[in-house]
């Protein structure tokens, strides 16, 4: 007897995503519109004019050290325990963790993947641009500079631009990037802000980073969320390719397909000669009987009194041919006066 297949986890999920197959109507993608391309160009030329005037040991450099020197932690001691806490809001992992949870929520309620990946795409941007910049410029942190004045560039170092600031602006604005309303846009990109600048503050309190490490990182960060919208094409055929995977990898399991039963046709005709045609045979694939609704039949409803109570071996109340029914009348005669 053939059963039916026991979905996964997986396939539940999938059978959600399936239910609405074509792209939200009320969500908005962003699109690379003409201000949006000047609003980068612009800002890709303040990221290139920011390191310019450290390679040049600029007013910058100056600045920089003059932070440093003013020692912020040792200025206002008392908020150092909170800022210790806060500025895990620019890690990679746990904010990762939250919005990755946030936004798998949203793809549930949403029928698509984008969200999720469009996060996944916005961390792997961060990762090759501003680990690029890292390791390209080498720069030493406050903590480990060698020489004072100097930009302490092509020395070894990892922290120019801050990746707590930029990972702070991608994975909060993301929120605000994905968002389905303008209300809602606007909410979140000024909470995004805040966080993001609390963050890199917080870095330079801290003595982590430059002053122009977190300038650096606030428009690293920013140039990735506006150059999103050229990417969401690959994104779109990233979600279709993984239904694609989805479909494959779900024949596979199922293994092969339903056996063919042979239905003989009947002979078109006879040759002469008393020859027969030979019999053309058209496979056709097993039909199952429809499952029978699982519902109980429908019937009078009896009082606990007039139920009988049934086990394997029978009733275990004995026969009682004068026994009658609760609420019919008596059939013993009665009594006359």
């Amino acid at each position: 007897m053939r059963t039916e297949r026991k979905l996964t986890r997986l396939d539940r999920v999938f059978a959600r995503l399936d239910r609405e197959p074509e792209r939200p109507a009320h969500i908005d993608v962003p699109r690379m519109s003409r201000h949006r391309v000047v609003l980068f160009a612009s800002t890709l030329a303040f990221y290139a004019a920011i390191v310019w005037a450290i390679v040049i040991t600029s007013w910058l450099v100056r600045l920089d050290w003059q932070v440093m020197f003013f020692r912020p932690y040792q200025q206002w001691p008392e908020i150092h325990a909170f800022l210790d806490y806060y500025v895990v809001l620019g890690q990679r992992g746990p904010t990762a963790v939250m919005i990755a949870a946030w936004l798998g929520w949203r793809s549930w309620r949403q029928h698509t993947l984008r969200p999720l990946l469009t996060l996944g795409a916005s961390l792997l941007l961060l990762n090759l641009t501003v680990g690029a910049a890292k390791i390209s410029m080498g720069r030493l942190g406050p903590h480990y500079a060698t020489s004072v004045g100097s930009n302490e560039m092509w020395l070894g170092g990892d922290i120019f631009p801050s990746g707590h600031t930029a990972n702070a602006v991608v994975t909060w604005g993301i929120l605000a990037y994905l968002a389905s309303t303008p209300g809602a846009r606007r909410w979140l990109s000024a909470f995004s802000a805040v966080v993001s600048l609390g963050v890199g503050l917080t870095t330079v309190y801290l003595g982590t980073h430059w002053l122009s490490d977190v300038v650096l990182g606030w428009v690293a960060g920013l140039l990735i969320l506006l150059a999103l919208p050229w990417f969401e094409p690959l994104i779109a055929r990233a979600e279709s390719a993984i239904f694609d995977l989805r479909d494959v990898w779900r024949d596979r399991r199922r293994g092969a397909a339903p056996a063919e039963v042979p239905v003989a046709l009947t002979p078109v005709g006879s040759s002469t000669g008393g020859e027969q045609e030979p019999v053309v045979r058209e496979p056709v694939a097993a039909s199952r009987p429809p499952r029978p609704p699982g519902h109980l039949a429908p019937g009078p409803h009896l009082s606990r009194s007039e139920r009988t109570p049934v086990t394997p071996l029978g009733s275990r109340r004995p026969p009682q041919s004068d026994r009658v029914t609760r609420g019919t009348a008596s059939a013993r005669p009665v009594a006359g006066g």
